[in-house]
């Protein structure tokens, strides 16, 4: 679950005003963690001379807390202002990246509107296409995190149970309708205890940094399965994440106001501070744009999805990862996040390097990356998340 250094996204973006953390090794060294600056990774056990960063992943420092990760972003702004100093940098494409966190818990929300009505259009034509809740919360499902990847990692084709709308019963075999979902992804740095509820104004004291996801989807398992418990083994089989995690304070200047919500959401989903992000994503399928899904439009917040994700009082965990589903916009054949949008389910091709194609084969290559308004103008680069399809097993 590694990824080599080489392509690992634009260097653009990459400047003072980002420095995302991740995971690295440098030719025969062990993992520690590091900063992207440009096209380089900065070592920060040798800049800081701090051994919570000689570690294989980020939740050490995760869990110190954000008054800890203010501190250090500081420092580390201040001594690579003119560079990094000699002894501390590596060439980007000389070092192997790694999964940048311990993933404790996983859970993906289902939080764009679009995304939501378009999918209900195609599943229940003669119904509204919302279920009755979904204004009023963020529906989600747990997810596996074992199954939570590094940018890079092969994914085999998943089996299961499939039906077809003409078959008699279901079949065993490969996935036939495979598919992507392009997402933002949340880390949790310091967690609540069991019994204890995250406000929603109490969203950056908790949440480190974010990510690029990418949650394969299999949709004919899915469509068999999921009545009457949801999601399971079409999407369990991988979720792939960038290896860069963009820390909270660097996306202050990509803050905007969420589009509206109406009906006004219960008190607990209620605070005084808007977490909708400008963040724009763009969809590369084997190397030829397909969308640019805008997360500006997505309709429930990520502050929301925490507050909601514990008002039960389920505690939150040191690397808990949680997702914002599928991110689509207005234009569902522009900016749709998913195949089964851009296609509408199949029945519309798309061409991709002059081939007519609704779902993924086999040797496809999936690439999202994703900027944000940064200060003073600039942008701030996520890097990228991709993966490349590989046959079933046996």
């Amino acid at each position: 679950m590694e990824l080599v250094g080489a392509g690992a996204g634009p260097v653009t973006g990459f400047g003072l005003d980002n420095l995302p953390y991740g995971v690295f090794s440098p030719a025969g060294g062990a993992p520690r963690v590091g900063v992207r600056l440009g096209d380089e990774v900065v070592d920060l056990a040798a800049l800081l001379d701090d051994e919570v960063f000689a570690a294989a992943s980020l939740n050490a420092f995760m869990a110190q807390g954000r008054e800890r990760w203010t501190r250090v972003r500081e420092r580390i702004t201040d001594l690579l202002a003119d560079g990094a100093p000699e002894g501390t940098a590596h060439p980007l494409g000389e070092v192997r990246l790694h999964l940048p966190f311990e993933v404790a818990d996983y859970v993906d929300f289902y939080a764009s509107e679009h995304h939501a009505s378009n999918l209900g259009r195609l599943f229940r034509p003669d119904a509204e296409p919302l279920m009755p809740n979904w204004k009023h919360l963020p529906v989600g499902y747990h997810g596996r995190a074992g199954t939570v990847v590094v940018s890079g990692t092969d994914v085999v084709r998943p089996c299961g149970q499939r039906k077809a709308p003409d078959e008699a019963a279901p079949t065993y075999g490969p996935s036939r309708r495979l598919d992507i979902e392009a997402e933002l992804g949340f880390v949790v740095g310091t967690g609540s205890q069991l019994g204890g509820r995250i406000g929603v104004d109490e969203f950056a004291d908790h949440v480190f940094g974010a990510v690029l996801v990418n949650d394969w989807s299999a949709r004919d398992i899915q469509a068999w399965e999921y009545v009457p418990l949801g999601p399971h083994l079409g999407k369990s089989f991988a979720t792939s994440i960038s290896p860069w995690v963009v820390p909270l304070a660097a996306l202050e200047a990509a803050r905007v106001p969420l589009p509206g919500q109406d009906p006004e959401p219960l008190p607990y989903l209620r605070g005084a501070q808007d977490w909708g992000l400008d963040v724009e994503l763009v969809v590369e399928w084997n190397g030829e744009e397909v969308s640019r899904p805008p997360y500006r439009d997505m309709y429930w917040s990520p502050a929301q999805m925490l507050a909601h994700m514990t008002v039960n009082g389920a505690s939150a965990r040191t690397g808990d990862l949680f997702a914002s589903g599928t991110i689509s916009g207005t234009d569902r054949r522009r900016q749709g996040g998913a195949f089964i949008e851009l296609t509408w389910g199949g029945r519309e091709p798309l061409t991709v390097k002059g081939e007519q194609r609704t779902f993924l084969e086999d040797g496809d290559e999936v690439t999202i990356t994703a900027t944000g308004p940064g200060p003073g103008g600039g942008r701030i680069g996520f890097g990228e998340v991709t993966g490349t399809i590989r046959p079933a097993t046996p």
